[in-house]
């Protein structure tokens, strides 16, 4: 992924623009940690970067507005160029288009400037102007602009149809400017029904690790502080943590805490999964768990039947001793939570690994 990353940002320089990157994967696979380091990158190049996190409700004319604000400070000074000035009276009429108390300030003459326009209310019209214009200042200092939306899967319908409309145009238009999202497995089924054309986009699956690179991510951290491992201890952690990479995380930073000295070892890692997993319910779980109601709960208890692989929906409902269309608005309000998804038609999941075994561990509620 990081590489397809850097690839992109470089043929931007050449002037030859991709499609937009879609990472997608279960909960704890480490989604949001890539888009930092997108993030990161970019910046490293002197990118513009717009990163914002989508939630139930959020507006992507607000999320996109104010990520923008950081970055169009950078390019606000006496020396700014013709572009650059007209990206920010765009982005002043955009930031007027979502929020008429609120006041931006860029200490820079724009009276003279042209520009502007992106209030117009229709919202594929607004943010294609301050996408093109601000991307378009930032190609004035022969570099891009970054879009980085994370949870995009909770967008709204009509905000990822403009998204995937102006990422189009984008890049029909040649415009400087790259696009991440990162989401639940859902997400590409969602973007595939907003615009057919957004099956062109660049889509990436964000998965468990491979044994070797989670060996390496407990082992490497480790060996930077000159402490060692047993094999077999670290057999015992990658196991525990299932190969996901927050779960490694957890386990990995609970077994640290537990060993006295170097090397690490088994009986140091059984105390680290026990802290660990004890964590990961108190917190990764349990949070989820909450936001579900009592009858929700009742429906993820029904899917545990088939642990953390796919279960059809019309199997939960019998289990529930429900016909499928009479517990149709409990599975599309956990569909909505982010607490499951659909991989196929009639086909349910989980969307956090090991929650069919955090259920066995809850009692009646």
């Amino acid at each position: 992924m990081l590489t397809a990353w850097e690839t992109s940002l470089q043929r931007v320089s050449r002037e030859r623009i991709d499609q937009p990157l879609i990472l997608h994967g279960l909960r704890g696979m480490g989604k949001t940690v890539l888009l930092a380091e997108f993030r990161r990158r970019a910046l490293k190049r002197n990118w513009l970067v717009a990163k914002a996190e989508a939630s139930i409700g959020s507006k992507l004319r607000d999320l996109l507005g104010e990520s923008l604000y950081e970055p169009l400070l950078e390019i606000s000074r006496p020396s700014a160029g013709k572009r650059a000035l007209q990206a920010l009276k765009t982005a002043l009429s955009f930031k007027a288009s979502y929020d008429m108390t609120g006041a931006w300030s860029f200490g820079v003459d724009l009276s003279d400037s042209t520009g502007g326009g992106a209030d117009t209310g229709d919202l594929n019209t607004d943010i294609r102007l301050v996408i093109r214009d601000v991307s378009a200042a930032a190609g004035e200092d022969n570099v891009g602009l970054a879009v980085l939306i994370d949870e995009a899967q909770d967008l709204s319908t009509e905000d990822l149809t403009t998204l995937c409309a102006v990422a189009h145009e984008a890049v029909q238009s040649g415009w400087p400017v790259l696009i991440a999202l990162a989401g639940l497995p859902s997400l590409p089924q969602i973007l595939a029904e907003a615009k057919s054309y957004a099956e062109r986009f660049r889509y990436m699956q964000i998965t468990s690790l491979d044994e070797a690179a989670a060996i390496d991510a407990l082992q490497d951290p480790a060996a930077e502080e000159g402490v060692d491992w047993e094999p077999y201890a670290l057999a015992a952690a990658v196991e525990g943590a299932g190969r996901y990479p927050f779960f490694l995380q957890q386990i990995g930073h609970e077994t640290w805490e537990a060993a006295p000295k170097s090397p690490i070892t088994v009986a140091d890692v059984e105390v680290g999964i026990a802290r660990g997993s004890a964590a990961l319910d108190n917190g990764f779980f349990r949070v989820r768990w909450d936001r579900a109601t009592p009858g929700e709960r009742n429906y993820l208890r029904a899917m545990k039947l088939a642990g953390n692989a796919t279960i059809a929906s019309s199997e939960v409902a019998s289990s529930l001793g429900k016909k499928a269309a009479q517990v149709s608005t409990v599975r599309d309000r956990l569909i909505s939570k982010g607490l499951i998804y659909a991989p196929e038609h009639g086909l349910l999941a989980y969307t956090v690994p090991g929650m069919a075994a955090f259920i066995d561990r809850q009692t009646l509620e």
